[in-house]
């Protein structure tokens, strides 16, 4: 494990597409990690008493086909994905994610793609539920990387795909070197000319506000002289909070729609130092966000988090 970590870090500094399958697989890729983020994650796991067979049948219809969806998607990126340097496994990350949005019976309504630049950036979002990076992978353009937290890396197909594919692992438990290490890889995808995804919230909100925002992905972008993206995500919580165990049972367009709104880019300013100029493109970014929201969302979606930055 400790080797597979050297290689992977190594490979992501060097902002690199793929690694030897066998390197990053391993026997189950931390069947221990995988099994405690489904356990923390997994509405169904904590629910599971509560539910009625309605529930449940719900469950196994919207999951059961995005599980059949994710192993043949997978499996299709990490065979393919080797031998076109990468171009089909972003393309077959693309048709995951939108034939797995409307497979949950999302309606996905996206603008501001013209505000998108060239070259490397971040794309900053809010996180609502479970089921954003579906809408997010549908909706952004761009070949973009996402941040992604490690335990994902440990599930079968999906994990697989997502490292050799050169996604970013996080892991905030692990104390700063970690963060160090995250955020030196954030600058090698941005130093690559290529878009990066982050939530910088770090977690899912647990009441529909905005939380704080981390720094990682702001130093990252002042360090690399690119800009942020804010991109604001209305709708996924509504129909899938953190407590819940599925996308729910309404029908209509209305009840199953998500907007995902992308504003314009947001550039260091330069005569900062580094901190100050963290601290002002981290600010801005999330003002923007809070901006977009509170045009399309109810006041609480858009409310100042009581937590310091």
């Amino acid at each position: 494990m400790r080797r597979a970590r050297f290689v992977e870090r190594r490979a992501l500094c060097r902002g690199a597409v793929h690694v030897p399958v066998g390197v990053l697989i391993g026997p189950w890729m931390g069947t221990r990690s995988m099994a405690e983020w489904v356990r923390t994650e997994w509405g169904i796991v904590r629910k599971h008493g509560e539910m009625d067979w309605r529930q449940r049948g719900r469950w196994l219809r919207q999951w059961v086909p995005f599980g059949t969806r994710t192993i043949s998607w997978g499996i299709f990126s990490i065979t393919a994905g080797p031998l076109t340097k990468g171009a089909a496994s972003t393309w077959a990350a693309k048709k995951w994610s939108q034939s797995s949005a409307r497979g949950v019976h999302i309606y996905i309504e996206a603008s501001g793609e013209q505000n998108v630049p060239d070259g490397g950036f971040v794309y900053a979002s809010n996180h609502e539920s479970l089921i954003d990076i579906l809408v997010l992978g549908a909706a952004l353009p761009g070949n973009f990387k996402w941040a992604v937290k490690r335990s994902v890396m440990n599930i079968p197909f999906l994990g697989w795909h997502l490292r050799l594919a050169g996604h970013v692992p996080v892991d905030r438990s692990k104390g700063k070197d970690a963060a160090v290490a995250v955020t030196e890889a954030f600058e090698s995808v941005l130093r690559d000319e290529k878009p990066l995804l982050v939530f910088p919230e770090g977690t899912r909100t647990e009441d529909g506000k905005l939380k704080a925002f981390k720094n990682g992905a702001f130093q990252a972008a002042v360090r690399t002289g690119k800009p942020v993206v804010p991109v604001a995500l209305n709708g996924t919580f509504t129909l899938m909070s953190r407590d819940e165990i599925d996308t729910g049972g309404g029908k209509s367009r209305e009840d199953r729609l998500v907007t995902v709104q992308i504003g314009q880019p947001l550039y260091p300013n330069t005569e900062l130092e580094e901190t100050e100029a963290v601290a002002n493109l981290r600010a801005r970014t999330r003002a923007a966000v809070v901006d977009m929201l509170a045009k399309v969302s109810s006041p609480e979606a858009a409310a100042v988090s009581t937590r310091q930055l």
